[in-house]
């Protein structure tokens, strides 16, 4: 009777682990249900059949990508164009996964492929902070793909929404973006280096911007990151 009860445990155990991870993110999954909408709605307008619209956050999930993405689809980029944009915007989810390497390196093929594709920042600023020894793939799991099933719904609502209330993207709903990244970076403010580094990206967007500096947020983060980095290396910080 034991030997039968010991497999009801450990899926008891990690249906319950996978649901700490989805209520842990719901704020955050709530938080980005505009920009999902606003990002179904720019696909319809780029001409995107319903299909395709959605296709693009089934395939890419990316929500700044596919926001630029359209808006240069809108503007007749190159293919070329549009591509490198792509490269640089989610150039930060190397980063992400070279930090999560030591989390997940252990675990089968199938299952880093699968983290590696709901990797998103909000599943890297729920699970950043764990050890390997707290880290549990049915947590980032749960985490991970209720974030990716709530940004569905959120892009099918944009594409239903789209058809009937032109121009959505005049309605404000761009502010879910900087909503959802305020509430992602200012937890993680623990560290002097890392203070510094969020002041000084703010101060020279806004500067590049007024500016009108062509890539200005790649320019600003690079002077924060520096600065940051020097930061930490000075005050001899712990990673």
């Amino acid at each position: 009777m034991s030997q039968n009860t010991e497999p009801d445990k450990a899926s008891f155990s990690a249906t319950r682990v996978f649901l700490r991870g989805v209520i842990l993110t719901l704020p955050l999954s709530i938080a980005v249900i505009p920009w999902g909408i606003l990002a179904g709605s720019l696909a319809v307008e780029a001409g995107l059949i319903d299909f395709q619209a959605q296709a693009v956050s089934a395939i890419i999930f990316a929500g700044s990508v596919q926001l630029v993405g359209m808006g240069l689809i809108k503007a007749g980029a190159s293919l070329t164009t549009l591509l490198l944009t792509t490269l640089f915007l989610t150039s930060r989810h190397l980063l992400y996964s070279a930090t999560m390497r030591s989390r997940i390196s252990h675990m089968p093929i199938h299952r880093r492929l699968l983290l590696g594709f709901l990797l998103t920042d909000e599943l890297f600023a729920v699970c950043s902070h764990q050890t390997r020894k707290e880290f549990n793939f049915w947590f980032a799991f749960g985490a991970g793909f209720s974030f990716y099933l709530i940004w569905q719904m959120a892009t099918l609502g944009g594409i239903l929404l789209g058809k009937s209330i032109p121009n959505l993207d005049q309605y404000g709903l761009d502010f879910a973006v900087a909503a959802t990244f305020i509430a992602i970076v200012l937890p993680t403010i623990k560290k002097l280096s890392v203070l510094i580094t969020v002041v000084i990206a703010l101060v020279f967007s806004v500067i590049f911007s007024v500016l009108n500096i062509e890539g200005g947020i790649i320019y600003s983060s690079l002077i924060a990151m520096s600065c940051g980095y020097a930061v930490s290396i000075i005050r001899k910080e712990a990673l």
